[in-house]
């Protein structure tokens, strides 16, 4: 079995509003949670408490989610900034 190899590159990544999408989906899981929330029995009787519980992990890693993209973009940002500014041996130059 020979392996395979790609005949051309990968495209680069798509930027986009991370920090909306993931706030998003966040938002979405928790209001889930609140949603289902007031039929806990329900889903305690069916066997389906789990659906009530993924929920709020959904919410808890989207907290995460957020903060990691939040420091992400802040990240990138810094390395815009620092890839414009001359550095001292530039300035001297001209």
């Amino acid at each position: 079995m020979t392996k395979w190899t790609p005949k051309h590159e990968a495209p680069e990544p798509l930027e986009g509003p991370v920090v909306a999408t993931i706030t998003g989906g966040t938002v979405l899981w928790f209001v889930l949670f609140l949603a289902q929330l007031p039929f806990y029995g329900w889903f305690a009787d069916h066997g389906h408490v789990w659906w009530i519980w993924t929920c709020l992990a959904g919410a808890g890693l989207g907290l995460i989610g957020i903060w990691y993209v939040r420091k992400r973009d802040a990240a990138i940002r810094r390395a815009a900034a620092a890839d414009e500014t001359p550095t001292r041996s530039e300035a001297d130059v001209s």
